[in-house]
């Protein structure tokens, strides 16, 4: 049964901007290239601070085969990993695996 990872992070002040950019432009493309399904991403209405993203994974086999391609890849640990750290406040992320209901439209 599929499933979705919710994942809100708390962006530190003044950097939510170049954090899309940098999500937008450089994070969501590399991993769909990798096999990433990115169903959704949001910034906070009235909370400049909040950051979410919506990742989908078929199995956990999946979600396995997935995060070894980007996470252990050259290219996220020398050139990604190390840029995240100055946007995020990584004590206050929130990553929830959310399955859907019967009736939601995202299956």
């Amino acid at each position: 049964m599929a499933f979705f990872e919710l994942r809100q992070y708390k962006i530190r002040s003044g950097k939510m901007d170049e954090w899309v950019r940098l999500m937008e432009e450089e994070i969501i493309p590399f991993q769909i290239s990798k096999g990433m399904v990115v169903t959704a991403s949001y910034r906070g209405e009235t909370d400049d601070s909040l950051f979410f993203w919506i990742r989908r994974f078929a199995s956990e086999a999946e979600r396995e085969r997935v995060y070894g391609a980007v996470y252990h890849s050259g290219f996220w640990k020398e050139k990604i990993a190390p840029r995240v750290a100055e946007f995020l406040v990584r004590e206050e992320s929130v990553i929830t695996r959310v399955v859907p209901t019967s009736r939601s439209p995202m299956q």
